[in-house]
């Protein structure tokens, strides 16, 4: 395949696929300028990584393993920069409607999986995403039955945290 083959046929899967980065970026990072990136660290890492893709698996789930082991690395450097503000947001109730509200849900949500550990982020990505236990093992290199225990605790973690901050469902 020639390079210029090589890059449209790149950019057109990462184009399909872009939703899983977008992902993978708001679960790690939890401001904008880190999301975005981390988004570019993801897509330099696939571009490198792409001519040792051999079709073994579906594009989706070799680009969620890059995706996480970029988000993985990545977010250890970023660790040392934790921003310790208070969120003060003012919030008219008058404008709540549905769209709003699974916003700020969504919003709590992002938040209290911020406090969860690198592998429990990708874990519960994962599960978001609908994978088995048996893909969730495959792309973290554990067994099975280990991402299934680590899934029901990190689960029960984040119910904990939700609880804990008071977030409303």
């Amino acid at each position: 395949m020639t390079p210029i083959n090589q890059e449209q046929e790149f950019l057109k899967l990462i184009e399909d696929n872009k939703g899983i980065i977008h992902k993978v970026s708001k679960m790690y990072m939890d401001k904008s300028d880190d999301r975005e990136d981390l988004f570019q660290e993801i897509i330099l890492q696939l571009w490198k990584a792409y001519p040792s893709f051999k079709n073994k698996s579906k594009f989706s789930t070799w680009m969620y393993r890059v995706a996480l082991n970029t988000a993985l690395v990545f977010f250890k450097k970023e660790k040392r920069k934790i921003d310790n503000t208070p969120l003060n947001e003012q919030v008219d109730i008058a404008d709540f409607s549905d769209s709003t509200e699974k916003e700020e849900k969504l919003s709590y949500f992002y938040r209290a999986v911020q406090e969860l550990n690198a592998i429990e982020k990708a874990l519960i990505f994962l599960f978001l995403e609908d994978q088995s236990h048996k893909e969730i093992a495959h792309n973290l290199g554990i067994t099975e039955v280990n991402a299934r225990v680590k899934l029901n605790r990190t689960k029960e973690k984040l119910q904990f945290i939700i609880k804990k901050n008071g977030y409303e469902f």
